[in-house]
């Protein structure tokens, strides 16, 4: 899993970060993934959900489908050792720090490249809209993303790409019941998943 950072500029400036130009990754191990209902609490101070648009790659290194994602953060683990200048991976790549719906096929021909740009995210927590944005409010769009990261990494085929966070990341609580959609430019949803934290 290959995880872009700091691509929606609302969501860079509400953690202090400066607003990157281009692009910049992180990895998550594939066993990073939670596939269930009850996602177990864990014993961090700060645990955060992120929802994202999820590409999923072909052999070519070209989307062949799209889900709905979410990268969880130990954000107390995360800004300790961001502040110390250490790698991060404590706070990103846990046990279960990952969750992703149903794929969505999508073919990788220019014009429905495009057409990632006229999708929505959005995620509650017990009913209440957290995150919510449209994918061309990214500031280093999908393309972009794809493009660079091929140029340089090891892609193979069943590379996940989670192309970033918009605004409104938050603390997650014991008991709390997260829903994460995507939809389409009409409204559709094209997957969701829930869960029950701790």
């Amino acid at each position: 899993m290959w995880c872009a950072i700091r691509t929606y500029a609302e969501h860079a400036k509400e953690l202090d970060n400066p607003v990157q130009a281009q692009p910049i990754f992180f990895t998550k191990p594939m066993n990073c993934l939670f596939d269930g209902h009850h996602l177990p609490s864990h014993q961090v101070i700060e645990y955060h959900h992120e929802i994202e648009l999820v590409v999923r790659l072909n052999q070519m290194g070209r989307p062949d489908a799209i889900t709905v994602g979410i990268d969880f953060t130990d954000r107390n683990a995360q800004s300790k050792l961001r502040a110390s200048q250490f790698p991060w991976a404590r706070g990103k790549s846990f046990m279960n720090s990952a969750m992703i719906g149903s794929w969505v096929v999508w073919d990788s021909d220019v014009e429905t490249l495009n057409q990632m740009n006229q999708l929505r995210l959005e995620l509650h927590v017990n009913g209440e809209l957290r995150q919510a944005a449209w994918t061309h409010e990214m500031s280093i769009p999908i393309v972009q993303q794809l493009e660079d990261l091929c140029r340089w990494a090891p892609i193979q085929e069943g590379d996940m790409v989670f192309t970033g966070t918009p605004s409104g990341v938050g603390q997650l609580q014991p008991n709390d019941e997260v829903q994460a959609t995507l939809k389409g430019a009409n409204g559709e949803i094209l997957s969701q998943f829930s869960f029950t934290y701790g």
